[in-house]
Order: C-alpha cells, then sequence, then structure tokens
C-alpha cells in the first residue's frame, strides 16, 4: 500500500507527547470535558478544584493544561515561576465572558457592602477583584461559612448561584451570567428520554437551569457525579452535563448504561462545549514543541488573584 506524504510526516503524536513531557519535565492536567484522547494522555484528569490542587502540588517544572483559559490562568496563578501551556489560546468559556472584569470591578467598587464568592470560571482580573473563588465541588461548603449577617455576590454563574440559595437558604445577590452548554438542554427532550428509559436516573450539574434540576436524582460537581454513578446501584444514567465526562464514567463503570441527555437544537453538537473542544492531540503535541502558546500574568494580576484562590483552598 502506497502512503501519500501527509501520512508519512505525521507524527505519532501520543509518543511525541511522551517523550516531550519527559523532555520538559511536565505534567498533563486535562478537565474531565477534553475529548477522550486527551483524557487518555493526561496525568491527572479531575474538575476545577482538583485540577488546581494538582496544579499547586506538581512539582514538574512545567504544566500542560488541556481544558480552557480560565483553568490555565489558574494554574499560573499558583505557580507564577513555571511554564503553563495551553493547547488553544482560543479556549475560552461562555460563563467567564458573562462576567467582563471591568463591569463587575465597577459593581464591586459601588457595592462594598457584598462578599463576593465567586465561581471559578472567571478570568484572572475577576478573580483579583474577588474576596473567595469557589468551584461547583466546594462552593456549598463555602456559603454555609459566611456569616449569616454577611451579603454575598455570587458570580457569575446564576444557575449554580440559584441552586445553592436553594440547598443553603442563603439569600445571595446573583450575577446574570451562565455557561451555553448547561442551558442548551431541553426540558422536553429529556422527559422523552426518560419515558424510554425509565429505569435509568438523572444526574445533572448544577449549572443547569432550574427547570432541568427539578427532574434530577442527583446533582454534583463533575467529580461528585463520578463518585454517585461508582457507589449507587442503579445500572443506567442520563447524563446532563457536558458528555466528555462519560469516557470517565464508562471507566469507571463499564457495566452500566450512560445517555448523553439530549440539546434543545438537533442540528448542532450544543451539549458538548465547544471551547474545551478546541483541544486536540495535534495541539497539545505542538504546544509542548514549541512552547507555546504560554499563560503569561502580570505580578499585579497574579498576587491579586492569588489570595481569594487560596482563601477558597483554605476553605474546602
Amino acid at each position: 500500500m502506497l502512503l501519500n506524504k501527509t501520512q508519512i510526516d505525521k507524527p505519532d503524536y501520543k509518543s511525541e507527547i511522551l517523550r516531550l513531557k519527559k523532555e520538559l519535565n511536565a505534567t498533563i492536567l486535562a478537565h474531565y470535558y477534553q475529548s477522550d484522547e486527551i483524557q487518555d494522555i493526561a496525568d491527572y484528569i479531575g474538575d476545577s478544584l482538583e485540577l488546581a490542587r494538582k496544579a499547586k502540588a506538581t512539582e514538574a517544572s512545567t504544566i500542560v493544561f488541556c481544558g480552557v483559559h480560565f483553568m490555565a490562568e489558574t494554574a499560573k496563578i499558583l505557580n507564577p515561576d513555571k511554564l503553563v501551556l495551553i493547547p488553544d489560546l482560543e479556549a475560552g468559556c461562555s460563563l467567564a465572558d458573562s462576567c467582563p472584569a471591568d463591569s463587575f470591578t465597577e459593581f464591586r467598587k459601588n457595592n462594598p457592602q457584598y462578599l463576593s464568592i465567586t465561581y471559578i470560571n472567571c478570568t484572572a482580573a475577576v478573580k483579583a477583584a474577588s474576596d473567595i473563588i469557589c468551584t461547583s465541588s466546594n462552593a456549598e461548603k463555602i456559603v454555609r461559612q459566611i456569616p449569616i449577617e454577611t451579603p454575598i455576590l455570587f458570580a457569575p454563574d446564576k444557575n449554580l448561584g440559584r441552586y445553592l440559595m436553594k440547598v443553603t437558604g442563603r439569600e445571595m445577590k446573583l450575577w446574570d451570567g451562565a455557561c451555553m452548554v448547561h442551558e442548551a438542554f431541553s426540558e422536553k427532550k429529556l422527559l422523552e428520554v426518560k419515558h424510554d428509559h425509565p429505569q435509568s436516573k438523572i444526574i445533572a450539574h448544577p449549572e443547569c437551569q432550574e427547570n432541568i434540576l427539578a427532574y434530577a436524582d442527583y446533582i454534583g460537581s463533575t467529580s461528585k457525579l463520578l463518585t454517585f454513578i461508582k457507589e449507587d446501584s442503579s445500572e443506567s444514567y442520563i447524563v446532563v452535563t457536558e458528555p466528555g465526562i462519560i469516557h470517565q464514567m464508562k471507566q469507571i463503570a463499564p457495566a452500566k448504561t450512560f445517555i448523553p441527555a439530549p440539546p434543545l437544537d438537533d442540528s448542532c453538537n450544543c451539549s458538548e462545549c465547544p471551547y474545551m473542544k478546541l483541544n486536540t492531540l495535534e495541539k497539545l503535541y505542538n504546544c509542548m514543541l514549541t512552547k507555546s502558546p504560554a499563560i503569561n500574568l502580570s505580578k499585579e494580576l497574579i498576587d491579586g488573584s492569588l489570595k481569594p484562590l487560596e482563601r477558597m483552598l483554605s476553605m474546602s
């Protein structure tokens, strides 16, 4: 069989990535929403909280972050002297985009009475203007530690904030932001899937809208969803979050069935995060080969955003 030039020139990305990892003394961190092939080559896979902890604890001199931009920024904030790479610099976040730093800073200046608990899905500049950072894994625990007389601003995810208000009974002012993926699930289609699979439990991420969460048998962060399906006795689940998590679910519980919840629009993969999926094995290889794109933040921004991140880690 004759090979064309593209086939001959194309490197074995997996073996080359492993070679470069040793050469760079690098660790590869990947979020659960990354593609299967990236998850399989990563040193650590986790949600935002787990990956922040891994980034803070690593002894590697280079961190390659397969996730979205705010996650790589967080790794840089926690490791200012290390090289932090991301396969695609355009891997942003619709939720982070819904909270511009200038608007957030202006609100905080005009409303100093509020303590700001800010979801980690935000830019470094927004973190620097916050009091405490949280993730979906530790948000409830952090909210419960704030004295009842202290008014809270929860930003930027209104859906997560609304869920926290329900489970804690705590009134909070909510920023009007949301994740495009978790707002794309269809209530009507979810009920149709449930009708077709009546024995399946519905498990959902708290970034989903309130009408979707009302049908959930279990609500939790990505890491908590994984723990739940491992320990729960059911054999089938309808998964209402970004479907990248299903790759790990199948590895944890290979005998169980996992059904991705359908989006509103049949013409697109709206339940997949388009930003997460920008990272590919080829881009991962290229970023390690060229040591770019790298995350660079000013010392002032790092110093300002480190305090609320460290406060999160100490409170969780």
